[in-house]
């Protein structure tokens, strides 16, 4: 059993670490607000912008002047998987969750035959990866200096992963990361990126399908060879925003749970030590008194 100083010590303790676990949970809410307005504010504009590029790449017949990007190798044997994470750790299953789900993607991807790989972006999704497959990991992306996701990383990132698409070192490339849906709730996301997936045209009332009124300035071509990159960068910056939001909403959770799990622990230690402390006194009592009796 605990001597009362090794208790009265631990207690001490324990009260510190919950006044760290209480700040850190102060701190993630308050930056939580922001990186909950940037992601929520992004949404959109690339939301819609995956849907035009996905439309029009059911439009556009595939050609050789027709852009990598949406016709791709004409394999579908060698898939890049580039996986979002956060550099830094405290946030619960945060990590823990996207790592499974680009897990379970990947052993799809190799159970069907195809050859794997992985570009990291946010080093905490490294070492599982690294031993569940290795081997697998073709690059990665240093983030550790980054703390707030800015277009210009977006943009790197981007360009490094469409060089090596240009170099022929993948077929097929997709994103995953943590989409925030609420602070309780984040839910791990593997889409295609590379090369876009179309998507089929809207039926208008009549069961048919709507035909497509566009017209391209200056041509088809140069429109789709600024776009289609833009779109690559937008899609991971979207993808960086919204691992932000949600790993301090991750964090905010398991620094609150960690307070209350500090604040039970602090409780049933102040009972053992009172508890002990009245048994000492009540034994140096006895003692006492059986003393004063034998006199």
């Amino acid at each position: 059993m605990a001597s009362l100083k090794a208790l009265k010590l631990r207690i001490g303790s324990v009260k510190s670490t919950q006044k760290i676990t209480k700040a850190m949970k102060m701190v993630a809410a308050a930056k939580l607000r922001r990186a909950q307005s940037n992601a929520e504010s992004g949404r959109p504009y690339s939301q819609r912008l995956s849907d035009v590029v996905s439309s029009l790449a059911a439009r556009v017949t595939v050609g050789p002047q027709s852009p990598k990007l949406i016709a791709g190798t004409g394999s579908d044997q060698r898939h890049l998987i580039v996986v979002a994470a956060s550099d830094r750790g405290l946030a619960g299953a945060f990590n823990t969750n996207i790592v499974r789900a680009v897990r379970r993607a990947a052993d799809d991807l190799i159970a069907q035959g195809k050859d794997v790989q992985f570009f990291i972006v946010g080093r905490k999704s490294r070492p599982v990866l690294q031993r569940f497959f290795p081997g697998r990991i073709a690059g990665q992306y240093d983030t550790s200096e980054m703390k707030n996701p800015a277009y210009t990383d977006a943009q790197a990132i981007a360009a490094e992963i469409m060089s090596r698409f240009e170099a022929g070192q993948f077929d097929v490339a997709h994103l995953a990361y943590s989409n925030f849906r609420s602070v309780l709730l984040q839910e791990p996301t593997v889409e295609q990126i590379i090369p876009v997936k179309p998507t089929a045209p809207a039926a208008n009332d009549s069961g048919k399908v709507a035909a497509a009124a566009v017209e391209y300035e200056p041509d088809e071509e140069a429109i789709l060879a600024d776009l289609l990159p833009r779109n690559v960068a937008i899609q991971i910056y979207r993808a960086l925003l919204e691992n932000q939001a949600g790993f301090y909403g991750s964090q905010m959770t398991a620094m609150d749970n960690a307070t209350r799990n500090a604040g039970d622990m602090i409780n049933r230690l102040s009972i053992q030590y009172n508890r002990q402390r009245q048994a000492a006194i009540t034994t140096e009592l006895v003692e006492i008194i059986s003393g004063a009796e034998a006199l």
